[in-house]
């Protein structure tokens, strides 16, 4: 699906003129990605209200002009930076009040351009191009989609060759490798596979030591990168017999995470939807064993605008995609989280994944 990547300019162009700027300097790769296609690095982006370029070094050239054909190129030579390629070009450019992502320049970078441009205004903002990124358009959900389908048919594969003599970190290989396999560019993050005990460490890296044999469940907690764009999921495979304390845990996270997907809505709070799925686990004696946040938005990045925390102060938005991935953790026993993709919609929300999550449904016959 075409992407309007001037359509995104043209938003952008509407917030720093809000914010009191007449041009930008956009240099976060990712944000560059984001308004213009290009899929390099090392390049940034500038505008006022007639012209538009892109600076970048010979690398690049020919890559921008494919990728970026409606964009002017200005390059550097190996004689000078990037950073002294933008003040000579801003300078010449007459540009007098520069939007700058001021949260994500060093002091170092903020203060070697403001300080060769002495006839500009700086005008220090944050988060502007993340507003934007936060509300995905239909070629977004499109990618999103596909970068979820395909983390679960690479999940789908795992599960029916699981093996007790399996190590967590053969498992987060053979993920990387399914992913690759079915389209995908990577996975979206490192994979988290926890056996056992290991399970309580929420971001616990894969073990050459531990194997699925080794503890009755197993926590995976993996996604797909696919065009730029993240899939998110997390599911519990039960090796053995369910035992008492595993249905408890698992069916009382289950319940608060639908709890919070059913707060889903546009104009709901964010802290709100996270106090679904908090009071659910508190109520069930477990409130000091869910430490981390609900949720979080995602798309080119693994973590993005909105987050669902406690103390977030924001709102859903009809087209944000975020994770709902409540978890109880208990050292020496193991973890249980469950997370799953949700678009919000004009009339409340759809799941975007589909992996089985009844507990009964998470039993597998190990090869």
């Amino acid at each position: 699906m075409p992407v309007n990547y001037a359509k995104r300019r043209r938003s952008f162009r509407k917030l720093c003129k809000a914010a009191g700027a007449d041009s930008a300097l956009v240099t976060n790769e990712t944000n560059v990605r984001y308004l213009t296609g290009f899929t390099g690095d090392s390049s940034f982006l500038w505008f006022d209200d007639k012209r538009e370029w892109l600076l970048t070094d010979s690398r690049y050239t020919v890559q921008l002009s494919q990728e970026c054909p409606d964009l002017e190129l200005i390059s550097r030579d190996s004689k000078i930076n990037i950073w002294q390629l933008a003040a000579r070009t801003l300078g010449k450019a007459g540009t007098k009040k520069l939007a700058l992502e001021t949260h994500h320049l060093t002091k170092q970078n903020y203060d070697q351009l403001v300080d060769a441009l002495p006839q500009v205004t700086p005008v220090p903002t944050s988060g502007l191009v993340e507003q934007l990124r936060a509300i995905k358009d239909k070629s977004e959900l499109a990618t999103i989609k596909k970068a979820i389908a395909i983390a679960e048919r690479s999940f789908a594969v795992i599960r029916s060759q699981l093996t007790e003599q399996q190590t967590e970190i053969q498992i987060a290989h053979n993920l990387e490798h399914q992913i690759r396999a079915f389209g995908g560019s990577r996975c979206a993050f490192d994979p988290i596979v926890g056996v056992g005990k290991n399970g309580a460490l929420p971001h616990g890296r894969p073990s050459a030591d531990s194997r699925i044999g080794d503890a009755p469940f197993v926590l995976i907690d993996w996604g797909a990168q696919y065009d730029g764009y993240a899939s998110d999921l997390t599911r519990i495979l039960v090796t053995a017999r369910i035992s008492p304390k595993l249905r408890k845990v698992y069916n009382l996270v289950l319940q608060a995470q639908l709890a919070a997907i059913g707060q889903i809505r546009d104009g709901a709070k964010l802290a709100d939807v996270d106090r679904a799925a908090r009071k659910t686990i508190e109520d069930g004696g477990f409130g000091k064993r869910f430490g981390h946040g609900l949720g979080h938005g995602f798309g080119l990045q693994i973590h993005e605008s909105p987050f669902l925390t406690p103390t977030a102060t924001g709102v859903l938005k009809t087209g944000m995609v975020i994770t709902i991935e409540p978890g109880i953790y208990l050292p020496t026993w193991g973890g249980v989280r469950i997370e799953d993709d949700v678009l919000v919609t004009e009339d409340g929300f759809e799941v975007l994944t589909s992996a089985p999550k009844e507990i009964d449904q998470c039993v597998v016959s190990m090869c």
